[in-house]
């Protein structure tokens, strides 16, 4: 027989370092009026809202965006086992993205000791054109890594050429859903402690990991 199919999967990676963050705060309240809760989260959100404003028209802040007001009611149970009075709750949640790292830093120490707010998590990411980029060189990569093994099958076998049948992401080839999307982006989110009293927060943030993953059918002659 003249020509053998080879079989091969492909793999790249490659780290780059975050171009923005997404930061999630959140203000809340409570108390045992309704309507003096709602006007707390309104006087916390307010002031916050310009500011993020501001500087996102001084181009300091790529964007923001601010979630409706949340409110909810329960009674609470005491340790005893008795019902208390009604509580109002009242929350709403905030994420402001940052292409600044020490702006951020800054941005969040302050809000982290102010009472009624609360830090939660801040994903580093890539911007949208720059994320294009890289998808499409590691995809590029993770196909020239499949070529290579499947030359270098083909030589051990004594033959001299192959040439591309089938290239499919993960999982296609064998008719399935595929393993998982390739390329792939994986960023580490940062959790941070807002307490008022606790130290100030400097971020360094990992290096995002693009990855790609490819499976290809040679025929070899």
């Amino acid at each position: 027989m003249s020509e053998v199919i080879i079989t091969v999967r492909g793999e790249s990676e490659t780290h780059i370092a975050p171009e923005r963050a997404v930061a999630h705060v959140t203000a809340s309240a409570d108390g045992p009026d309704r309507g003096v809760v709602v006007e707390q989260i309104a006087s916390l959100a307010q002031p916050v809202r310009a500011d993020l404003q501001t500087r996102k028209d001084a181009g300091g802040l790529a964007d923001w965006a601010s979630q409706r007001v949340s409110v909810w009611s329960d009674r609470p149970w005491n340790n005893e086992g008795r019902q208390l009075d009604l509580v109002h709750h009242a929350s709403v949640e905030l994420t402001a993205t940052f292409t600044d790292v020490l702006a951020l830093s800054d941005w969040l120490n302050a809000l982290g000791a102010t009472d009624g707010w609360q830090v939660g998590v801040v994903e580093w990411q890539l911007t949208p054109e720059t994320r294009a980029s890289v998808e499409r060189e590691v995809a590029i990569a993770a196909v020239a890594v499949a070529v290579e093994r499947a030359t270098a099958y083909a030589t051990a076998i004594g033959k001299t050429t192959v040439t591309p049948v089938q290239i499919a992401d993960l999982g296609l080839l064998g008719g399935g859903s595929p393993e998982r999307p390739a390329p792939r982006m994986f960023a580490k989110a940062a959790m941070m402690d807002a307490a008022g009293s606790g130290p100030a927060v400097e971020f360094r943030p990992d290096d995002i990991v693009v990855t790609a993953a490819v499976e290809a059918r040679f025929e070899a002659s």
